[in-house]
Formats: structure tokens, C-alpha cells, sequence
């Protein structure tokens, strides 16, 4: 909204008014007022929620300190969307289809986990909403956005490898040292609609989801993007139930979306920036740079959330926010054409799953061929492994924040590793 108002009042030629066009500019004042809207309206909403007497419920699992955490406030997660959803709407393009989709996730999903929420707090249902709805959620929200990136024609990519180096020398002088205009076209380059993404470790760094398909013509077209669809919403699956996985210790997932954003917001400036594309040779897509505002409120609100969050927690997220922050990362990432990076940059995510499908699969096989069921950890998801073994939860949360910024710092390097 703020964007609109500055503007007109640059059009009226009031000195200053411009600034609201530099995306850095309202990508820092997004972070500023995130943060601010998550630490101040933080302490409001835990009140209310103690008030409501919204608390989590703890079972008994024999872990060091779980006992204390029974009736801290849940649902905080309403604090983390609030925070994204205020400097978004307040800073942003709300007319550019990238921004839309995000707003539409973040909704989305937050309602899930509300709903999730909502049976576990008052029916008193430790079960919580049926897995069998979340799935159906997750995969409604895949189709949409799926569908979005075939259908909307504002939604295009570029490779760079087809522009001219004429045209590069003339657009490098009219970009070099502004981001006034994160947007400029190649004029010898053409935008294509296709299920294209970003993939490490090749040549060329980049994958065609119809290259997959042995066929021709449109058959091949219409099987590439049905390709490209079932792998957006698995995707968006995994990588949300990866998040809630992870969200069972004080900061743990929390900290880590924040590394990961962090991670994001730069892909999609660079991947919004012509020049920054161009010189590392990865795909240019026009009209994603006010994705770059809305990675900098997701880091506001994730590092804003934190200062209650943190160990120990006077508000737990719960799903409403757990399953939010999987389903952003993993739609902005697709958004960005780099989900295929995902494994790397949300190592922590995959582990978490991992282990709940290792152990269950291990003791389900264990307890038909024995007749007893075995685990391989002593406890699943994999904090709860090492919670067990004795090592006191700050320092498992700490250690595992080390790993996501090493795997952050190796997914920023695999921009360069062909």
C-alpha cells in the first residue's frame, strides 16, 4: 500500500519519494518492520493465549525437561504470519502474481495448522487434524500453484545463455550500480514458459522437466508440465512436514527457516537481477524481484519470533506455524526455480523426516519378521535421538543451527559448481 502512495507522490515530484522504488530499500524496511510487528505484538498475543489458557499439551516421554514446557502457549505461529503478512502488503506490488501466490501460501497454510491447532487446544485431541486433510491440503496448494506457473502469463523464464554479448555490454551500464529497475529485458533474449529449474552439479546448471519425457510435441509439452506439477506438490509436502518434524525443540525450527530465508532472499535477488544472473550464468525470471521483499519480512518474522521462541519458550509455534513456514520455503524456492537445491538447503528438514520414516519403517519390518518391534534411534524425529542420549537441548538446537549454515553456505557454492 505504502508503495502506491509513494508512487503517486513521486509522480507529483516530491523530493524523496522515489526511494520506494529501489527494491533494497523496502526489502530493509521490511526486515525493520517484521521484526519490530513480531516483538511487539508478540508480547500481546502470548498474554491473550495464556489468557484463553491456549497451552501445549506434553506427553510423557521421558525427555529431560519436557514436563516444564506443559501449558506454554501454542499457536504462536499467528504471530510469525502476522509478521510476513503486515510489511508485505504494506511494501509490495500487490498486483504481481509472485507476491499474490506467496500471500495465498502463507494463508493457506496457516490455516491448516490453525485448524491442526484448533483440535489438539480446545477438543483436546492430541491427534490433532487427520494426516489424511493435510495431505489434502498440501496437494490442493501444490495443484494451484502449479497451475499458476503454466497459466499466468506474468510468470516466464529467461535463460541467459541465449542473450548476445553486445546486449549484455549495452544493459551492464544502464544497471550497474542502481537496482531502480530489478526488471530490464534483454532486448535479443526471449521469455519462454517452461518447466524449467535449476539443478547443481551440471552442466549448465539447469533442468527441462520435458527433457524427462520420451516423447514429442505436445505430448511431450503437456507430460513435462504434469512432471513438473506432481514434483511441486511433493515438494510442498515434504518440505512442510519436514518443517512441523522439526519443530519439537525451543528455536530449533525457527532458526533454521530463518537460515534458510536468508539463503532464499539471496537467490531471488540475484535470480531477479540481470546483470547478477548474467554473470552467473543462472536463469534471469522477470517480475520476481518483489520476491525479494517478501524473503526479507519471512527473516524479520522468523528472527522476530525467536526472541520469544528461544530456549526457554514462552510461546511454542505450533502447527499454525510450522506447516506455514514449510509451505513458504518450499513455494518460494519453486518460485525461484531451485527447489531441486532444497535437499541441500534444508538438510536439516529432509534428516527430520527421514528418521520418523526409518524408524517406523525399521520397527513395522522388526515386529513382523520377530515378532518384536526394533528401532535404530532411541528416539524419532532425531533431536529426540540425541535429547535422549543425554545432551541438553540448547546445545542439540545450537549444533544443528552450525549444520543449516554450512548447508546454507553449500547451497550458495553450488551457484558456481557446474
Amino acid at each position: 500500500m505504502l508503495y502506491y502512495v509513494f508512487q503517486y507522490l513521486s509522480e507529483l515530484g516530491v523530493p524523496g519519494a522515489n526511494v520506494f522504488q529501489y527494491i533494497s530499500f523496502r526489502a530493509g524496511m521490511a526486515v525493520i518492520i517484521s521484526l519490530l510487528t513480531a516483538t511487539i505484538i508478540g508480547k500481546y498475543i502470548i498474554a491473550r493465549l495464556q489468557k484463553q489458557q491456549i497451552g501445549e499439551l506434553v506427553r510423557d516421554l521421558g525427555l529431560e525437561g519436557q514436563l516444564q514446557k506443559k501449558g506454554t502457549p501454542t499457536m504462536g505461529g499467528i504471530i510469525i504470519i502476522a509478521s510476513i503478512l503486515i510489511p508485505v502488503l504494506l511494501l509490495n506490488q500487490l498486483d504481481n502474481t509472485y507476491v499474490l501466490l506467496m500471500i495465498v501460501t502463507t494463508v493457506w497454510m496457516g490455516a491448516i495448522g490453525f485448524l491442526d491447532d484448533y483440535i489438539k487446544v480446545f477438543k483436546k485431541n492430541k491427534e490433532g487434524l487427520a494426516g489424511r486433510f493435510k495431505i489434502v491440503g498440501q496437494v490442493g496448494l501444490g495443484a494451484i500453484v502449479a497451475l499458476t506457473l503454466y497459466l499466468s502469463p506474468d510468470i516466464v523464464v529467461r535463460d541467459n545463455s541465449t542473450t548476445s554479448k553486445e546486449v549484455t555490454t549495452i544493459v551492464q551500464n544502464e544497471v550497474a550500480n542502481s537496482d531502480i529497475d530489478m526488471n530490464i529485458e534483454y532486448s535479443s533474449a526471449k521469455n519462454v514458459k517452461a518447466p524449467i529449474t535449476s539443478i547443481p552439479f551440471v552442466k549448465g546448471h539447469q533442468l527441462d522437466y520435458r527433457s524427462l519425457i520420451p516423447a514429442d510435441g505436445q505430448l511431450q509439452e503437456g507430460l513435462g508440465w504434469l512432471l513438473f506439477a506432481l514434483v511441486v506438490i511433493f515438494i510442498i509436502t515434504a518440505t512442510s512436514n519436514g518443517a512441523n518434524m522439526t519443530d519439537g525443540l525451543d528455536g530449533l525450527a525457527t532458526g533454521c527457516s530463518a537460515i534458510i530465508g536468508s539463503v532464499l532472499g539471496i537467490l531471488a535477488y540475484v535470480s531477479s537481477h540481470v546483470e547478477y544472473a548474467n554473470y552467473l550464468n543462472i536463469m534471469y525470471i522477470p517480475n520476481s524481484a518483489e520476491l525479494v521483499i517478501y524473503g526479507a519480512a519471512f527473516i524479520g518474522a522468523t528472527i522476530g519470533f525467536l526472541w520469544y521462541n528461544a530456549y526457554p519458550a514462552q510461546v511454542f509455534m505450533g502447527d499454525t506455524g510450522s506447516l506455514t513456514l514449510g509451505g513458504i520455503i518450499a513455494v518460494f524456492a519453486i518460485m525461484i526455480r531451485t527447489e531441486l537445491l532444497l535437499p541441500i538447503l534444508c538438510g536439516i528438514f529432509l534428516v527430520e523426516n527421514l528418521s520418523v520414516m526409518i524408524q517406523v519403517g525399521y520397527f513395522k519390518y522388526t515386529k513382523k519378521k520377530y515378532g518384536e518391534g526394533r528401532r535404530i534411534f532411541r528416539m524419532a524425529p532425531l533431536h529426540h535421538h540425541y535429547q535422549k542420549a543425554g545432551i541438553v537441548e540448547p546445545k542439540i538446537v545450537t549444533r544443528f543451527w552450525l549444520v543449516c549454515i554450512i548447508l546454507a553456505i553449500l547451497t550458495l557454492v553450488t551457484l558456481k559448481i557446474r
